[in-house]
């Protein structure tokens, strides 16, 4: 196997982010029962998780579906980017960095609309990898198999030239069923030997 491309998720490797337990807080915050926010909104999460919805009709729905005001939907959505977007990994970062220009490099996300705007603000991905792949852009999610292959056909590389990183099992099975290499991320140290491995280059 000859190496051409590395593919990074974002979320919880190139980002730290902690589970978004934003419900909660806004449980206690509107007076409901515990679970009562994430329940009564479910289905606009995994709308917007594949670009099914746009943020207008986000915005709209969870004022509707919890009879907030639109400046409450507003403070509930900063809460939720804040814990969406968390803090940069930096040794992930400087990692994938460091590939270029002998790789293609990617990212590839189970994402949610605004995402890529959000992002690009924060970290600025697009200079640092040749392309970006979002749930919720193409309305697939990991570990559906074709949102593998169209990370691989924007590269312009075949699945079995690909190593792929991922914090997330399912995500790593994903890749492995289409023929990548997948390394699961636990933590930095861990995932950089890991890589330099597959890539068979001293880290």
């Amino acid at each position: 196997m000859v190496v051409r491309a590395v593919v990074f998720d974002i979320g919880g490797v190139l980002q730290n982010v902690r589970p978004m337990d934003f419900f909660y807080a806004w449980d206690l915050r509107l007076g409901l029962d515990d679970g009562q926010v994430g329940q009564r909104t479910a289905d606009l999460w995994l709308a917007g998780n594949l670009g099914s919805i746009d943020e207008r009709q986000l915005r709209e729905g969870l004022a509707q579906r919890l009879m907030i005001t639109k400046s409450t939907v507003d403070e509930l959505l900063e809460d939720m980017w804040g814990q969406y977007l968390g803090s940069a990994n930096q040794a992930m970062v400087d990692c994938l960095h460091g590939l270029r220009p002998r790789f293609r490099t990617g990212l590839l996300s189970n994402s949610f609309i605004g995402a890529r705007e959000r992002e690009e603000r924060a970290y600025g991905y697009s200079g640092l990898v040749d392309d970006i792949v979002y749930s919720h852009e193409v309305g697939i999610e990991k570990p559906d198999p074709r949102i593998y292959e169209i990370a691989c056909q924007r590269l312009e590389v075949e699945p079995t030239d690909v190593v792929f990183v991922d914090d997330a099992q399912m995500a790593v099975d994903g890749a492995k069923a289409v023929g990548m290499v997948g390394i699961l991320h636990q933590d930095n140290a861990a995932t950089t030997t890991k890589l330099a491995e597959a890539l068979n280059f001293a880290s």
